[in-house]
């Protein structure tokens, strides 16, 4: 499956941009909305685990839930998930928090927590084992996995399956009492163990963790199943439409079961295709390995696909929301381009972004016939997409910096910009053509010289009418500031990073060139006062972030995305002949 753009505008306040065109879950709301069910409600929620950052992916389930809700003037709740203390930690609860208004998205008061229902999840599990729909069961995990059967052969009752109500009832208070140690019993749901769905086999609700609680400290020595949390708390929230990916779908016959046996209000569970990107991972578990591996420098590592990364990259929440909105929701897993991604964050970026000017393989040009000394104030538009951005001064004077890459001594085919006799036209400067150039005792070129031509200040056509076919860009030697700038790349080099061959972890698919640090860049000086965050068009190379590892003394800066670039393409083609 593969999606092309279709621009939205983001909506006012921060909210979700407008519904692009309808899809499954909007329908299903929409007749729901027609019949009365729920009341003419909408109530939705996101449920996160708070056992890792998040990602892009969860980004399209943020997106959805909160932009239903807001479309048809419902509700949406955020409520953590938090039934494992083992892999919880408070520094996750913060970071999705942060994250969710960073995507300006806003769920007033109502911020929930599974563990606010402990008490009443476990006054349900004991009316469940009242009803002989729910017993303690002896058998270890892997006895457990042995007993469940196949999807081809049915499972086998557990030993302690018919236990009395009475023997359930005292062994599960003693569970919860801390009288056992982990693992030693189960508290299961008493359901159909030749189901052809393995889900209803028995699953397990409660398990023995002597663990503290990132919230409820050491109250808990036993800890609900998510899927025997899920529900419920869908349901004491009263949730309208419980929206979750596909691979829930054949959980929700057990979502659904808890909820009509305990005989509780009942929310709608929907699921849809979650979102995948060529070259990107999106599981939180491979994400982590990649943390405490030290492939990467951290959960906010630019090259991480975690809401935290991609905003450090220099992505906007205006851009995320707009993609979201874009890429369509349906029953099907299919793969998403990430240039797609990229391109909205671009389209984005394009309007939003002031333009500088930036050099960050730096070569010296000398112009000659410049006098020493002078320094003239060349106006520069500040983003030609937004008059109302208005203009800068920038330094012009007789040393200057360029791009490396705009000069060849001897230029290939269709090379059009800095060559000896060549003229080019200078961004805001004037015209010069190069007259010769200094080497080093290696050979290669350190300097450039040319001459400029008075009557074309501010970059202007000449009396004579003459043209140019490149324009490249420049910083002023004695005004620059020093910056290191950080380019990336994809972190993996294939579009699936989770195939391998046999024997190899996904790790071996790691793009060993997805970062290249610049330490020499240089930047024209109204980059003085970028704080962290700042999103800038470097001309001609890319949008670029202010980074939090700036320095007073030195500015750091991470390319975002880059622009689309002819001669790039080139000279790609060119190596690979």
């Amino acid at each position: 499956m593969t999606n092309s753009p279709n621009p939205a505008t983001p909506g006012p306040n921060g909210a979700p941009p407008p519904a692009g065109p309808s899809h499954f879950i909007r329908d299903i709301i929409l007749d729901d909305l027609k019949t009365g069910k729920y009341g003419g409600r909408v109530h939705t929620r996101f449920p996160p685990e708070p056992n890792g950052y998040l990602h892009i992916g969860h980004a399209k389930s943020i997106c959805l839930n909160f932009g239903l809700a807001a479309e048809f003037g419902g509700k949406t709740n955020v409520r953590f998930d938090d039934t494992n203390p083992c892999k919880e930690e408070t520094e996750y609860v913060e970071s999705i928090i942060d994250n969710v208004r960073w995507l300006g998205l806003d769920w007033e008061d109502r911020l929930f927590y599974a563990s606010d229902y402990f008490d009443q999840l476990y006054e349900w599990a004991v009316q469940l084992i009242k009803a002989g729909k729910a017993y303690v069961c002896d058998l270890t995990a892997d006895e457990v996995r042995q007993y469940r059967g196949t999807l081809t052969e049915p499972g086998k009752e557990s030993p302690y399956r018919n236990r009395s109500v009475e023997e359930n009832l005292d062994l599960f208070e003693r569970m919860r009492a801390g009288e056992f140690p982990d693992g030693a019993r189960t508290l299961r749901a008493k359901v159909d163990m030749a189901s052809a769905n393995l889900n209803m086999r028995d699953p397990v609700m409660y398990r023995i963790l002597h663990a503290e609680h990132h919230r409820t400290g050491d109250k808990w020595c036993i800890y609900p199943m998510y899927d025997y949390t899920h529900g419920q708390s869908d349901s004491i929230e009263r949730i309208t439409h419980s929206i979750c990916t596909l691979e829930f779908e054949d959980h929700r016959p057990l979502y659904d079961w808890y909820v009509e046996q305990l005989g509780i209000y009942h929310p709608q569970q929907i699921e849809f295709d979650r979102l995948n990107l060529t070259y990107t991972l999106l599981s939180k578990r491979k994400l982590l390995e990649l943390v405490d591996g030290g492939y990467v420098r951290g959960w906010d590592d630019p090259r991480m696909p975690t809401l935290s990364g991609i905003r450090r990259r220099g992505y906007t929440p205006e851009a995320i929301r707009t993609f979201c909105a874009n890429i369509g929701v349906s029953k099907t897993n299919g793969s998403t381009e990430l240039s797609l991604l990229e391109y909205y964050v671009r389209e984005d970026l394009n309007r939003r972004a002031a333009r500088v000017m930036a050099v960050l393989r730096p070569l010296r040009l000398v112009v000659d016939n410049y006098p020493e000394g002078l320094v003239e104030e060349m106006d520069a538009v500040n983003n030609p997409e937004d008059e109302s951005a208005g203009a800068r001064k920038v330094p012009f004077s007789r040393v200057l910096y360029i791009e490396r890459d705009d000069f060849r001594e001897d230029p290939p085919k269709q090379y059009f910009r800095l060559s000896p006799g060549r003229e080019v036209r200078l961004r805001y400067g004037y015209f010069v053509t190069c007259s010769g150039v200094v080497k080093d005792e290696k050979g290669e070129v350190v300097e450039v010289h040319c001459t400029h031509d008075p009557a074309t200040r501010g970059g202007n056509a000449p009396p004579d009418g003459r043209k140019v076919k490149s324009t490249i860009h420049w910083v002023s030697a004695a005004h620059a500031l020093d910056a290191e700038v950080r380019l990336y790349d994809t972190l993996f080099l294939k579009e699936n990073p989770g195939e391998t061959e046999e024997g190899q972890e996904f790790t071996a698919n790691l793009n060993p060139a997805s970062l290249e640090i610049l330490a020499n860049a240089k930047l024209e000086p109204s980059l003085a006062g970028a704080g962290p965050g700042s999103r800038y068009q470097f001309e001609r190379l890319g949008y670029f972030c202010a980074d939090p590892d700036s320095t007073p003394g030195k500015l750091v800066f991470n390319r975002t995305v880059a622009l689309r670039d002819a001669w790039a393409r080139i000279e790609k083609r060119e190596k690979g002949k």
